[in-house]
């Protein structure tokens, strides 16, 4: 169920429960001092009036300085832990996206960008600067309004009357363009991050618009994105001028009510001079406090929409992972297909209809057929990437769904023709943080004759890879993906053209190592090599469904 932005900032605010309450109570505190202050020149006013300065009067300035210093010590104070649920809130948010990406469930991932959901953390930080506003002056000023009206109301009851009526009209005004602003701020959004994906998109591929420079294509699809922006953002931008309008007559009726109320009680003496000096004290503070909430409005739509894009992300589905079973003996993986059906929910014929197969633990199989028959998919279903509609997939003769997934996916060894080289050193980008010894990583470089390659590096197989390996030649891609694989000494091997782009005479090596019958791992291939083929000790033929 998809939540509202208001539901998902509540949500977030009980993360910090016990912090917010402290801010509050310091809020309430200051809110209360703020208003004693009219009380205390009230006073100081009447002893002016005397003449004479006496012990009274000396204490009741004291009083007020000091509760001005105090008011600004609770600020300091307030200021603290906002900033300890920023660095918190920021650290928690940048798990949440690690965490989150790779286990995002792949049909919802094969519909998007995904480099572009990392994009949605930026809006931590408009969340990190819209805190401190929300939650220290937003608070302050509405409490400022609430202790104003309270505190008028003791001067006279017909401050109630006006204060409810205020308080009313307050309600009316968020309630009526509340949503309407919340609405322009999310669509002015859409377009900011479609914006910021084409741009992505241009980087990504800089050489064929460079080559194709007389193109103008570019720069007209930047420019209908930056139309859609301003046309959003001016209505996003009149919603908020309609508030402003209202607020500005808020303040004007708020002004010439408490104005008009307070001179009608000091001329039918029912207030003095010093309660009607202390009086308009308090008005002003509860106009500048209307004057801060006006000026929140915006920071306020800014976090909603934030919350609403990182939603975007915490909202996909993740991989589920309700197995029990492992992978416990040290034997090679055994695969057994039983009636497997599939199809894309997009696409009314079945990939699989009715699909069986076995291949025994320790066999080398191929699996061939012609393009559009499903060869990669069945090695991703195989991998658990897809769920089947109907059958079942069993491991070890246990149903896949069954296993723990960190505990199969440390047991396979998957490599499919994409680019999965990140920024790091090589190292980093064979081992992936897992704890695979010295001597059996020197052990997969020499096979890959990757060793011949490091010593050309200043810092060897620590030196840094560009992300996505922009600057390394294409074997060397592939061979660092090999290595990531065989480090680990998987029990399955699951491979789609793994040695597409690597030299003649090492590619053999490389199959010669990884077909051996000596090797303890079971391995499942497409490629179109023939000599891939020559080394496999079976086959599986997919043919095509008819179209």
């Amino acid at each position: 169920m998809k939540l509202l932005p208001i539901k998902r900032f509540w949500n977030l605010l009980k993360q910090y429960r016990s912090e917010i309450r402290q801010i509050y109570i310091y809020a309430v505190f200051i809110g209360v001092v703020n208003l004693t202050l009219p009380l205390g020149i009230q006073a100081i006013i009447n002893y002016i009036q005397t003449g004479e300065i006496t012990s009274s009067w000396v204490v009741l300035v004291g009083f007020v300085l000091f509760g001005i210093a105090v008011t600004g010590t609770l600020q300091v104070v307030q200021l603290r832990i906002v900033e300890n649920i920023q660095q918190d809130l920021f650290a928690r948010s940048a798990f949440e996206f690690a965490y989150r990406i790779p286990k995002i469930t792949f049909f919802q991932l094969d519909k998007i960008h995904a480099p572009e959901l990392a994009n949605r953390f930026f809006d931590t930080l408009t969340i990190q600067k819209g805190l401190p506003k929300i939650l220290i002056d937003f608070s302050l000023a509405i409490f400022q309004i609430i202790f104003g009206l309270m505190l008028l109301t003791i001067y006279s009851p017909y401050f109630i009357i006006l204060g409810f009526s205020l308080v009313v009209i307050l309600f009316l005004i968020f309630k009526i363009t509340g949503p309407k602003g919340l609405e322009t701020s999310l669509k002015e959004s859409k377009y900011k991050y479609k914006l910021a994906h084409w741009l992505e998109e241009i980087a990504r591929v800089n050489r064929s618009f460079k080559l194709n420079g007389y193109s103008k294509f570019h720069l007209e699809k930047t420019d209908n994105i930056v139309v859609g922006y301003l046309d959003a953002r001016e209505k996003h931008f009149k919603v908020l001028i309609n508030q402003f309008r209202l607020f500005i007559g808020f303040k004007v009726f708020l002004a010439a009510g408490l104005l008009i109320l307070g001179s009608v009680l000091v001329f039918n003496e029912s207030m003095n001079l010093g309660q009607f000096v202390a009086a308009e004290i308090v008005i002003i503070l509860i106009i500048n406090s209307v004057e801060k909430v006006l000026r929140i409005i915006d920071t306020i739509y800014d976090v909603l929409t934030a919350l609403e894009k990182i939603g975007y992300v915490t909202d996909l589905k993740l991989d589920e992972n309700n197995g029990t079973a492992e992978i416990e003996d040290q034997a090679p993986i055994s695969v057994r297909a039983v009636d497997v059906q599939f199809s894309f929910p997009d696409e009314k014929r079945n990939i699989f209809d009715g699909l069986s197969f076995e291949i025994p633990a320790k066999a080398k199989v191929a699996i061939t057929g012609k393009s559009g028959s499903g060869k990669t998919l069945l090695l991703q279903i195989i991998a658990g990437i897809h769920q089947i509609e109907d059958g079942e997939i069993y491991i070890d003769e246990i149903p896949l769904v069954n296993y723990k997934r960190d505990n199969l996916y440390s047991n396979i060894g998957v490599a499919f023709p994409t680019n999965q080289v990140f920024e790091g050193t090589f190292r980093e980008n064979i081992v992936m943080g897992r704890g695979i010894s010295e001597k059996n990583l020197q052990e997969v470089i020499k096979i890959l004759s990757l060793n011949n390659y490091f010593v050309t590096q200043s810092q060897g197989i620590d030196s840094v890879v560009d992300s996505g390996g922009r600057r390394l030649p294409r074997s060397i891609i592939q061979k660092l993906l090999i290595a990531r694989i065989l480090v680990a000494r998987p029990k399955l091997l699951l491979l789609e053209d793994p040695l597409h782009f690597v030299e003649e005479e090492t590619k053999k090596t490389i199959i010669d190592y990884i077909m051996s019958p000596e090797r303890d791992w079971t391995v499942v291939v497409v490629a179109d090599y023939h000599y891939w083929a020559e080394k496999t000790t079976a086959t599986i033929n997919l043919t095509p469904p008819l179209i």
